[in-house]
């Protein structure tokens, strides 16, 4: 099987229906309001791309690893957020397996996949507006090495029911066979950080400690009437990996626990970024092609056109705020540098606090609300979304909120969060700050 191969899926491949937003309802992305294909992009590895050929930038390039660490060094992608998949779902099943586990490497904006054996670098770009674009780049030594955008073969299984029905990315958790090929029958299911960790990881290698809890990471179904025995103890707490395969091929020997739960916490953040944004561009043309027909004023929002998008805002910020978070019952540690290395690049209040701050006792991070706040996408959303978005916060932050979802936000975090936000937060609604100086100007 030749390994130069026009479609990568890196993160995931079945077509599953998800409850929630959209179900398992694909939105068009060759809508006038959307046109993901025709759009100039404004992604990461576009615009590096862009820099290469004009010869800003030159990609480093090494017989070990081709340009994968050069790559991961100019698009800011830490070496320590390497997770290992070995679970043969992907185009270049042929080439992964336990002992030749896939690496993954991601920061809020990127991933970049690896393949030993492959002569291409898989990579998936996070457009503020078109949400995920795929890439592949030739992993061979070239003067000016291109990327090749690869939406067409990609998007039969990262545009699905599990993506929000946008092009996305997912994390899954399977029942894998020694080969590494997916138990069918046994089913899977896709995660994020509102999932046990008792369903998560199936068919991924895990390094870390986690007390008491247990994972389906690490380890393959050997009896196929029972694929629910997947684990053992052995396979948990795990912290070296060289008995499983040849770790010094890889950048580090690691697939630590932290990387992993925030890759899952940002995947299916970023698909609801985009899904809420490409929901409201929707709802809003086709209000605007009715009040042509109909003669009303271009202003005029029918209910449904306010319900379409109220429901997409409420969805996204019940997922900001970590409402349905499966909490953690001990302590969680990686075993790489991650937690720091990701917790430095945030921006921190007059106290020293950041969203970026994990918590890892009780729940992943300490202050519950989503650092992708920050992110180009988040801030590129149509303003009627924005709008929404930040009024519902406000909202709920300040106790306005009567909706039960967030009964479970305490006080102080609410508070804390507030404060952070108001330091560190960009383009806040003037209202924000208006009941802040209000109350400081009570104070004593």
């Amino acid at each position: 099987m030749p390994t130069k191969l026009i479609g990568v899926v890196f993160l995931g491949f079945a077509a599953l229906a998800v409850a929630g937003l959209g179900g398992s309802y694909l939105l068009p992305l060759d809508h006038e309001a959307i046109q993901y294909a025709k759009r100039p992009v404004h992604d990461p590895v576009h615009q590096l791309g862009e820099r290469i050929a004009k010869g800003e930038v030159k990609l480093e390039f090494d017989e070990a690893h081709g340009y994968l660490r050069g790559l991961l060094k100019a698009l800011e992608v830490p070496i320590e957020s390497q997770v290992l998949v070995f679970s043969k779902t992907s185009f270049q099943a042929a080439l992964i397996s336990p002992r030749k586990p896939r690496a993954l490497y991601h920061n809020e904006r990127v991933a970049v996949g690896s393949v030993q054996g492959s002569d291409v670098l898989e990579l998936a770009s996070q457009d503020p507006q078109l949400g995920t674009i795929f890439y592949t780049l030739d992993n061979e030594k070239s003067e000016r090495p291109r990327f090749q955008r690869r939406d067409d073969a990609c998007l039969q299984c990262h545009q699905t029911g599990a993506t929000l029905g946008i092009p996305g990315l997912v994390v899954r958790s399977i029942y894998p066979e020694p080969s590494g090929m997916p138990m069918f029958q046994a089913g899977g299911s896709i995660t994020d950080h509102r999932s046990p960790l008792s369903q998560r990881w199936g068919g991924w290698y895990v390094t870390g400690t986690h007390g008491s809890m247990t994972h389906m990471g690490n380890a393959v179904v050997r009896d196929p009437e029972h694929p629910d025995k997947l684990g053992s103890l052995a396979s948990l707490n795990v912290k070296d990996l060289s008995q499983e395969f040849d770790t010094s091929v890889y950048l580090t020997p690691h697939s630590d626990i932290v990387s992993l739960m925030t890759l899952e916490h940002q995947t299916h953040m970023s698909n609801l970024i985009t899904r809420v944004g490409f929901e409201t561009l929707l709802a809003l043309d086709y209000q605007a092609v009715l009040n042509h027909a109909m003669g009303s004023p271009a202003t005029d929002n029918s209910e449904s056109t306010r319900h379409r998008i109220d429901s997409a805002v409420d969805e996204m910020v019940e997922y900001m705020l970590f409402t349905d978070e499966a909490p953690l019952v001990g302590p969680v540690r990686g075993t790489t540098d991650f937690a720091r290395v990701f917790s430095q690049a945030g921006p921190r209040d007059m106290r020293g606090r950041s969203l970026r701050d994990f918590d890892l006792e009780k729940r992943l991070f300490r202050y519950p609300l989503t650092y992708m706040i920050y992110s180009e996408a988040f801030d590129s959303m149509p303003p009627a979304a924005l709008d929404r978005i930040y009024r519902k916060l406000y909202n709920v932050l300040l106790g306005a909120e009567k909706n039960p979802a967030f009964a479970r936000l305490r006080a102080e975090d609410r508070n804390a969060i507030y404060e952070i936000l108001l330091e560190t937060k960009a383009n806040l609604p003037d209202y924000w700050r208006e009941v802040h100086d209000h109350d400081s100007a009570q104070r004593p």
